[in-house]
């Protein structure tokens, strides 16, 4: 005899077939651009391997020619909206759980070599090139609003710095669509003149990834130029890097106080993840549950290549969404303030350097 079916249980297998079918769709949606970034991601590992099998080096990383190959071909052809679910999860959510990995390998006598100096250090860096980006993009003419959202970018990250504070400053569509402009352009071009320079320089690899964690705009940006110096250097850009990202919660606060001041309404709902991203948390708790030595160490291994799979999808992602032309319609004031701005933030790297005494 079959069991007989009660409301109940045709409830509870339409709900699970509706879940199922749910589920499927998504995957579906998010499949066509997370296949067109693993091809980019895949062409891009063919291009180091064939670099190295030529000269014996790759000159360029991997994660740097996704980067490269997405933006050639964002630039040639503008992917259908088909392909835009897949590319945006990947260049976020995927990116975000490589840089939550990445603790996993984190090594706890990177962070106790920099000490209580580190974040001091970092924060003088910030407030920095917070005034001399503001003060750059003043003399160039630009208005104030624009001027705060370009020095933001530059002293904290980039694309997310600006928007966390477009609501505080009151700023307009067309205000961050001009800031932002320059970041997904110009931070490529960082990308790529950051390793000969570190070259150029004689930097270590720790000394390097604390000038790349300090001049990058992005976390995902500072992953691919520190690459070519290897893991510790990843390391120290990294942790460098998200501490600088931590910065953003006290100069979203203070340009709000300053907003009330000059008698200019600020938003008041500003959600707590604008502050510390997600991920950020994520990879302080894996970090310091790898020093507390609760992550076996034969899973860190594969935890790291896995985060390095993930990156490298996330990089094609990133490139995709470059817009070379962009750039051009940002306007040479808000390049020049861009440019002058990163210059300074890049002796002010250098000059952190120093003050740590990192060998």
């Amino acid at each position: 005899m079959h069991a007989r079916t009660t409301p109940v249980t045709e409830t509870r297998l339409v709900r699970r077939r509706a879940l199922v079918a749910g589920l499927l769709h998504g995957a579906g949606r998010l499949l066509p651009g997370l296949a067109l970034c693993a091809a980019i991601a895949a062409a891009a590992q063919g291009l180091q391997a064939l670099e190295r099998g030529l000269f014996g080096h790759a000159w360029l990383d991997a994660l740097v020619l996704a980067i490269l190959i997405g933006a050639a071909i964002r630039t040639a052809w503008e992917p259908a909206p088909a392909f835009r679910p897949g590319i945006r999860r990947a260049s976020g959510t995927l990116l975000e759980v490589a840089v939550v990995l990445l603790g996993a390998s984190l090594d706890p006598r990177a962070v106790a070599e920099g000490g209580l100096r580190l974040p001091l250090v970092i924060g003088g860096v910030v407030a920095l090139c917070l005034a001399a980006g503001y003060g750059a993009g003043r003399l160039l003419r630009l208005p104030h609003r624009t001027a705060m959202l370009i020095a933001c970018g530059n002293a904290i990250c980039g694309n997310s710095a600006i928007a966390a504070v477009a609501p505080v400053l009151g700023a307009g569509a067309k205000e961050v669509a001009s800031a932002i402009a320059f970041t997904a352009a110009l931070g490529v071009l960082v990308v790529l003149a950051l390793p000969p320079l570190g070259t150029a320089l004689a930097l270590s690899p720790s000394q390097y990834g604390v000038f790349a964690g300090l001049t990058v705009y992005a976390v995902p940006q500072v992953l691919a130029a520190t690459a070519p110096f290897g893991s510790l250097a990843m390391q120290a850009g990294t942790l460098v890097k998200l501490l600088r990202v931590l910065m953003l919660g006290p100069v979203v606060l203070g340009l709000s106080i300053l907003q009330r001041r000059r008698g200019m309404p600020a938003d008041r709902r500003l959600p707590v993840t604008r502050f510390v991203p997600w991920f950020i948390l994520g990879f302080l708790a894996l970090a310091a549950a790898s020093a507390a030595g609760l992550v076996p160490l034969a899973a860190r291994v594969p935890l790291h290549g896995l985060a390095g799979l993930l990156t490298t999808l996330a990089m094609a992602a990133l490139g995709l969404g470059v817009e070379l032309r962009g750039l051009l319609r940002a306007g040479p004031r808000i390049l020049g303030a861009a440019a002058v701005a990163l210059l300074i933030l890049a002796c002010a790297s250098l000059l952190a350097i120093a003050l740590l005494g990192l060998d």
